[in-house]
């Protein structure tokens, strides 16, 4: 392809993590084992502070005809995303939380401030409005934010900084 991700030192990438393509990652993202992301066939970013957990699929959809745009995958600052998801050509905006094994898909807007339950599945073009929690299959709006889960999302993204920095100091 010929594009390669744009990287820099604050940044974590497990050794078995794959990412390739078009992926730019802003400062103190971590990416933990065998994540795959490809930017192939179109853009992925990656917000300051936000760590993507083992087992994730970060994947875009191409342009076309019917889409001339694609779908790229923009993923915010401060975004913890759980253990075993799929983010699928989707917009993540900041201090946002998705649960493990949860699936987000092409052109779903999820805005700032927001808890995604585990399991859940985000379909195509859905909002998620800010401010809430959200679960379910397909995902629905639960109710507003506790200020200490509001607290948690900022706190659990300097939790990963964190150790991410633990992981870049040990071999010095």
């Amino acid at each position: 392809m010929g594009i390669l991700p744009t990287v820099n030192n604050s940044n974590y990438i497990d050794p078995s993590a794959v990412i390739i393509g078009d992926i730019s990652l802003a400062d103190d993202v971590s990416i933990w084992p065998l994540v795959a992301a490809r930017g192939d066939v179109n853009t992925i970013t990656i917000g300051t502070r936000t760590n993507i957990q083992d087992g994730t699929v970060l994947h875009v959809t191409r342009k076309s005809k019917y889409n001339p745009l694609g779908n790229p995958l923009i993923i915010g600052a401060d975004v913890t995303v759980g253990h075993k998801c799929m983010l699928h050509g989707c917009i993540l905006g900041d201090r946002i939380l998705v649960g493990m094994g949860a699936i987000i898909m092409d052109g779903a807007v999820i805005e700032d401030d927001v808890f995604i339950g585990a399991g859940s599945l985000v379909p195509p073009n859905k909002t998620l409005a800010s401010g809430y929690l959200y679960v379910g299959n397909p995902v629905k709006q639960i109710r507003l934010l506790k200020e200490s889960e509001a607290t948690f999302l900022k706190q659990s993204a300097l939790n990963y900084v964190d150790l991410k920095n633990d992981y870049l100091n040990k071999d010095n």
